[in-house]
């Protein structure tokens, strides 16, 4: 993990809370949400710290940022949801924990849902 950026320069820790999801640094991470940092920050294309923590299968940075409050459905540019980007992912665990935190399967363009019926993977969805 890289150290922390130069505080003066928002888009550097901006890019660089982006990289701590990714990377599924959830005890950093969470401590810049607690400390200030918008739980539902998004980047360019929309994609919140949830949605790339998602797609990146980090199901404990997933947890800690819907324990602070993060949008469960919030959609990117693209119309996706995080739920959608696990499953599309394969990312079992995380699938559950936003299912637990209310995560709706038919938000999205594709559904969660849908991503799920491509894959054979109706039993996700009842």
């Amino acid at each position: 993990m890289t150290d922390v950026p130069d505080g003066t320069d928002p888009v550097a820790l901006a890019n660089w809370l982006f990289d701590l999801a990714r990377q599924g640094d959830a005890a950093r991470l969470g401590a810049y949400v607690d400390a200030g940092a918008p739980v539902d920050l998004t980047d360019a294309e929309g994609n919140t710290l949830l949605m790339l923590a998602s797609y990146h299968d980090q199901p404990a940075t997933v947890r800690e940022l819907v324990a602070r409050g993060a949008d469960v459905d919030a959609l990117n540019a693209r119309g996706q949801s995080p739920l959608a980007g696990a499953v599309f992912k394969q990312a079992d665990e995380v699938v559950r924990v936003l299912v637990e935190a209310g995560a709706d399967p038919d938000a999205g363009t594709p559904t969660a849902r849908a991503t799920a019926q491509m894959f054979g993977r109706t039993d996700l969805f009842g």
